[in-house]
């Protein structure tokens, strides 16, 4: 008989889950979306210029060629569709509970019973696919209750107002608000970036596929795949050496330093956008049109530190800055995984409680004493190199591998001694990268630590996760 299994999200995680679910033959399952639509933080994140930093070719499920891309860098309406359409091809979308949030689920000994404000469901398998970048994060800035004008989170974009003519602070410098200035720029009529501390930013070669090329890519064979092949090869051999403070370093370094002398001739500007930490330390920004907006006669980059929001603007150390719009580009809180949500498993003891420390999972999936409970996109599976989409397959096929052992010997749990073996094996891993070199980054905890990142190559990922899952795991006899 086939367990019924519980997907919590329909973004690229849960949906890669479903799909392959039914390939599999396995229908026993339901996805709970809390939205009322599908696709995750492409849903969510729908501000002007929004985008992809990995190629569309790569940014997408190995198993389901797409002849649609327009560009090689895909921006967000595509990457939504690109979800949609396949909801829809593999038949998964009537299986999505829309606007049903789960709040709570608690192991009994046997199933897991899973909450939402429509009741309480038993599973055999509950598989979270929420990701990490969900929930936004807004700056413990005084005053932010008293501006008067509009305010609201890049990733809740208030489309019902117009930017035109506005005044217009921007909070944050990161990817998202590198992606969103210069389209606000084109807007407003004055525009305040407030930075805290620059980014390394390298060139977006972006290039649109004509005609031709995405006929090529639909009907040569094999040309997609030796593309999809060419930019994964690229990633791991010199984008991710540089991570790990190896041979490509100087190279990332003096691409970021040409791109930013190239783009922004004042050297007073150049100063102020360059950073004093090493490249990779915080995500690399991919744009090439950060900086030209950044030089705009209507754009003023501010690097004062904030004080505090006033009713009329930003008040910093050196003065005020009278605004009628302010976009928090902030990022995510990306280290709480699974929050709101309640996760309990067999011995009392929530996902919470134990990750007071930070999060940790087996291979980012499983955890000890949480039987048959399995993440994808969970702690220390984020890349800085690559595309997650290729992370969230490795995941899956990995827990599709670990459910025909739950008929043989019900429910499992990976081993407290594999688990331990992990961390220490990670610990020394996150020696050699260069995220510990003393910058702030969504990766880690208050405290310093990492808990989002992989810190090594993805074919060793695919590797670990490819490994049959007996040795890892034992059987849960009892509650």
């Amino acid at each position: 008989m086939a367990p019924r299994v519980a997907i919590v999200g329909a973004g690229f995680g849960g949906l890669c889950m479903a799909i392959q679910l039914e390939r599999a033959g396995i229908r026993s399952y339901t996805v709970f979306e809390k939205a009322g639509d599908l696709g995750g933080t492409w849903r969510d994140n729908s501000y002007p210029g929004a985008g992809c930093d990995i190629p569309s070719h790569l940014y997408s499920y190995s198993f389901e060629k797409y002849a649609s891309w327009s560009r090689r860098y895909p921006e967000q309406p595509e990457i939504l569709g690109y979800l949609e359409h396949c909801a829809d091809k593999y038949h998964v979308r009537g299986k999505i509970r829309f606007s049903t949030e789960v709040r709570r689920a608690v192991f009994d000994g046997t199933h897991w019973q899973v909450t939402t404000d429509g009741g309480t469901e038993a599973f055999d398998v509950l598989v979270m696919g929420v990701g990490q970048l969900n929930r936004p994060h807004m700056p413990e800035i005084p005053g932010t209750a008293d501006f008067e004008g509009v305010s609201f989170h890049s990733a809740r974009w208030n489309h019902g107002h117009d930017l035109t003519g506005r005044r217009v602070a921007v909070i944050g410098n990161g990817s998202s608000a590198a992606q969103l200035i210069p389209r606000v720029a084109e807007r407003a009529e004055h525009l305040h970036v407030f930075q805290r501390t620059p980014n390394w930013v390298i060139p977006k070669p972006d290039a649109m596929f004509g005609p031709l090329t995405r006929l090529a890519f639909h009907y040569v064979p094999g040309l997609q795949r030796a593309y999809r092949e060419w930019i994964y090869r690229y990633a791991e051999r010199t984008l991710y050496p540089a991570l790990s403070q190896g041979w490509s370093v100087g190279l990332l370094k003096q691409r970021a330093l040409r791109h930013l002398r190239d783009q922004v001739p004042d050297p007073g500007l150049r100063a102020k956008l360059t950073p004093d930490y090493p490249p990779g330390c915080k995500r690399v920004v991919i744009d090439s049109a950060f900086y030209p907006a950044l030089t705009g006669p209507n754009v003023s980059l501010v690097t004062d530190r904030i004080v505090r929001v006033t009713s009329k603007g930003v008040e910093t150390t050196e003065g005020t800055y009278e605004v009628d719009t302010i976009v928090y580009a902030t990022g995510f809180k990306s280290t709480e995984f699974l929050a709101p949500m309640e996760v309990v498993g067999r011995e009392g003891q929530s996902l919470a409680e134990r990750w007071a420390g930070g999060a940790e999972a087996y291979l980012g999936i499983s955890v000890p004493a949480f039987p048959n409970l399995f993440m994808l996109y969970g702690p220390n599976t984020n890349l800085g190199h690559n595309s997650i989409v290729f992370m969230i397959e490795c995941q899956v096929s990995h827990v599709l591998a670990c459910l025909p052992y739950l008929d043989r010997s019900g429910p499992i749990e990976v081993r407290p001694e594999v688990m331990a073996a992990w961390r220490r094996q990670l610990d020394a891993a996150m020696d050699r990268m260069v995220w510990g070199a003393g910058c702030q980054s969504w990766y880690k905890t208050a405290s310093g630590r990492v808990t989002n990142n992989w810190p090594g190559p993805t074919t060793l990922y695919r590797r670990l996760t490819s490994r049959p899952p007996q040795p890892a795991y034992r059987a849960v006899t009892g509650g």
